[in-house]
């Protein structure tokens, strides 16, 4: 057996080395472009490639979760985020619909029940017609799809593994890495790994879940809490410090404590020390109170973890080539361009260092490198004022920056913070508490009083802020905003009405028209 594996070892060898000497004499390689990563941005950047007249390859291998789930093309956001996410905070919606739906005069019999199993075939079946789809997509644009787990041989070269075992090689003139990440587990927590699940899970589960602990404050953790909630399940957040680290923090106080009053759980100052699972099938959790130093114990269905994701670069090869990768992070190190340290590889999104984890932002950055490659552009990627919304049971949408950020460059005294709370005219016969609905707009304060950060809490937060992150493209100011003519009656055209400033120290509640 030894012998064969030296044989094989031994072949390979000399198919690479005749691979790499054709290419050094001929100058010719076999494509002129190869993504490594069939996630949204990789397959935006080769597609747009391929529509520019490149020859593109795009490799694309998803390695198991630890607990077996697999999917199909179109990385996380198809599979295992965006799309799953906001489909079951739908279902979620849908379920507090049906509450204020009786105010409304509906009538609709006792008792409501949600059944976790069509609910989850059903956006199980969406998602795999969406895999289908990009795989059509790349054939109608002529791409060449293959299902192979790829890494760097040399900056030109390519070694793609497919599920049995072969190995091929391609060359490339220019190499992308789109490899995204994957979901974080505390190997220090006894258990964790064994009995824990994640995000990459969660979606695919054929039963409900259950009475789940998220361990975690991010909005993957806030997200899947609040859905859980809203379909009827037991869920309990795990706080270690703060939640929505990076957001707005005044803001993630009102999203945390909506859902606290719409049910969901939180253990705040808490860090878990291991996971046991009892002769029931229960998992017990023991954790830590960091506030009282006193030690707790809970019994779940499932724990889900949601404590950060890693970079998808281990397996790539990358430092051997040249690659230069964030020794913090792990992630690779880029400059403007999305070039890295080797001139012929570029990375984007969620792998790339000090980008955004958002797939618009991917889908961007990999359309613009496409152009610039195939030489029809020299446009960079701006990544300063991307809009995001967090899908909580409160959505939370924002764009610009946070007031804390906005401090922290200008000084407290050269900023000014126009908010106001406000009632969605939707909440008023339905008779629910808006108390944690919010829009607050900060300003530089001398001057055409520049707009820097907009956030907003409420319905539809995500299509409220999409228009407005149309302004900060423009360098938009306050006055400005006054001038727009709002849409009467709608939670948008609250911000066009903002007036109060916290300096003022003025109520700030929305009386009226």
């Amino acid at each position: 057996m030894a012998a064969l594996c030296c044989k094989h070892k031994l072949k390979l060898f000399h198919t690479l080395r005749a691979q790499l000497l054709h290419r050094n004499i001929s100058g010719k390689f076999d494509y002129d472009l190869v993504v490594i990563g069939g996630g949204s941005g990789g397959l935006a950047c080769s597609k747009e490639s391929a529509q520019l007249g490149q020859n593109v390859a795009v490799l694309d291998y998803v390695e198991p979760s630890v607990r077996g789930t697999k999917w199909g093309l179109g990385g996380t956001c198809v599979n295992v985020g965006c799309i799953p996410k906001k489909l079951m905070h739908q279902a979620a919606l849908l379920g507090t619909a049906v509450k204020d739906a009786r105010k409304y005069g509906w009538k609709i019999p006792e008792p409501v029940s949600h059944d976790w199993a069509t609910m989850a075939q059903a956006v199980q079946n969406h998602v795999k017609s969406l895999n289908w789809g990009h795989r059509v997509q790349l054939q109608d644009k002529k791409v060449k799809y293959l299902n192979m787990k790829g890494s760097l041989v040399d900056q030109h070269t390519i070694r793609g593994l497919n599920a049995k075992g072969k190995e091929t090689t391609v060359t490339a003139k220019n190499i992308v890495i789109a490899t995204g990440g994957r979901p974080k587990y505390p190997t220090h927590v006894p258990g964790a790994l064994e009995l824990g699940t994640s995000s990459d899970d969660l979606f695919w589960l054929k039963e409900s879940p259950g009475k789940t602990l998220v361990v975690g404050a991010s909005y993957v953790g806030l997200e899947c809490a609040g859905f859980l909630t809203g379909i009827g399940l037991d869920a309990t957040v795990m706080v270690r410090s703060i939640a929505l680290r990076g957001f707005d923090q005044q803001m993630s106080q009102l999203v945390t404590d909506y859902m606290e009053a719409y049910g969901t759980r939180f253990s705040w100052g808490c860090v878990p020390n291991k996971v046991e699972k009892l002769p029931s099938g229960l998992l017990q959790v023991t954790w830590m109170n960091t506030l009282t130093k006193q030690e707790h114990q809970d019994t779940f269905n499932t724990v889900l973890w949601a404590v950060g994701r890693a970079p998808e670069t281990k397996t790539l090869n990358l430092k051997q080539v040249g690659v230069q990768l964030s020794g913090d992070t792990g992630k690779v190190i880029v400059a403007a361009d999305e070039r890295t340290s080797v001139p012929n590889i570029y990375a984007f999104g969620d792998v790339a260092q000090g980008r955004p984890e958002l797939t618009p932002t991917a889908i961007k950055a990999g359309k613009l490198l496409a152009r610039r490659l195939a030489g029809q552009s020299s446009q960079l990627m701006n990544y300063d004022n991307v809009p995001t919304t967090v899908f909580t049971p409160l959505e939370y949408g924002c764009v610009g920056l946070s007031e804390e950020e906005a401090e922290k460059r200008y000084g407290k005294d050269k900023i000014e913070v126009y908010h106001a709370f406000y009632k969605p005219l939707e909440f008023t016969v339905a008779e629910r508490d808006a108390s944690q609905c919010y829009i607050k707009v900060v300003c530089e304060r001398d001057g055409a009083q520049k707009v820097l950060g907009l956030h907003f809490t409420g319905p539809n937060a995500g299509e409220v802020t999409q228009g407005f992150a149309l302004g900060f493209q423009c360098g938009f100011t306050y006055a400005e905003l006054r001038d727009t003519v709002g849409i009467h009656p709608t939670c948008a055209e609250e911000l066009t009405k903002i007036n109060i400033t916290k300096r003022s120290g003025l109520d700030a509640t929305v009386t009226g028209c």
